[in-house]
């Protein structure tokens, strides 16, 4: 399929996931909908509910995405993610942590106190990854892989521990929260988490054609004139905004930054110009119909979307990994 079609196709099945999705599930009176009867509940389950998650579904799918995209193509390996390099692991761990305390720790205007913690945990977690390719001497991307892995285990860890410690309606809501869901009301976390993932995805797109650089290897790409350390560390910074701000709301939903890039690289190629694209708009709108069969697959029961994300994605993992053994 030629690239731009493969593309194409994607925006127009963004655009009529996004329209339609709202749509499926419990019957609504549609009158009462679209003659914009705020008194209805009809109303407020469509455009406060419905809606938002929807939105919030579909960036937050792009968004993890882009944030596997930017990692594959660092480290120049298919399986590096923000949640094998221990980065949501660490977002998730600021967040819970949180919640344990039950105290605002920064009070910042109209940003989530949520939000900068899970942006400082996922800065954490990427800081004691980083210092591995700093500080250690011919640092191969095993051992960058590995490193991920170990602080992935170690937060997790932590984050169990803070559960063990936690009791009655906060436990449950960490318990709950760790399986990655979308249930919102309104637009206010749409608008929290915003302002990151936009600074976030400026950044990538800036940085794209050093990206494309930087694939060629470190040497050749410093050879062309790109400052690696500059660019490596402005992407870090921006992958643990963006998935601080996502883990922030949605909890760790796996699997989404495997699976988009290395499926949308197939049929675009390892260009970031359209693979950014190509990530961006299928991550989204796959998380926006795993969250759809979350919530009506077993309706009136509302699964946590990870566990849909969990079970498509552990196999293409498996995949991946006998297929890089080959």
């Amino acid at each position: 399929m030629n690239k731009n079609v493969f593309i194409t196709v994607l925006c127009i099945s963004s655009i009529l996931s996004i329209i339609i999705t709202p749509f499926i599930g419990s019957s609504l009176d549609f009158s009462a909908i679209f003659s914009l009867d705020k008194e209805s509940s009809d109303y407020f389950i469509f455009f406060n509910l419905r809606l938002p998650r929807v939105l919030l579904a579909f960036l937050a799918g792009a968004s993890l995405s882009i944030c596997g995209m930017c990692f594959q193509s660092l480290f120049r390996n298919d399986l590096a993610t923000p949640f094998t390099l221990g980065v949501a692991s660490g977002a998730s761990f600021g967040v819970v942590f949180y919640m344990f305390i039950g105290i605002p720790i920064l009070v910042v205007p109209f940003i989530s106190t949520s939000s900068l913690a899970g942006f400082a945990g996922a800065l954490l977690a990427l800081g004691i990854v980083y210092s591995l390719i700093k500080f250690k001497r011919n640092v191969k991307i095993g051992d960058v892989l590995l490193g991920g892995i170990a602080v992935n285990l170690f937060f997790t860890s932590l984050i169990l521990m803070i559960q063990y410690s936690s009791k009655g309606e906060t436990l449950k809501d960490m318990v709950i929260w760790m399986m990655g869901g979308l249930q919102v009301i309104g637009y206010d976390q749409l608008y929290i988490i915003l302002a990151f993932i936009i600074i976030g995805f400026i950044v990538v797109f800036n940085n794209l054609f050093e990206m494309d650089l930087l694939l060629t290897g470190e040497d050749m790409a410093a050879s062309r004139g790109v400052n690696v350390r500059k660019v490596r560390r402005q992407l870090f910074i921006a992958v643990s905004m963006i998935v601080g701000a996502v883990v922030s709301v949605c909890g760790p939903i796996g699997f989404i930054g495997l699976m988009g890039p290395h499926i949308c690289r197939r049929f675009v190629g390892s260009g970031h110009k359209k693979l950014f694209w190509a990530s961006l708009l299928f991550g989204g709108t796959f998380l926006l119909i795993a969250d759809t069969l979350a919530r009506t697959l077993f309706y009136p029961t509302d699964l946590p979307v990870g566990l849909i994300t969990s079970a498509v994605g552990g196999p293409f993992f498996f995949w991946l990994i006998m297929k890089e053994k080959n």
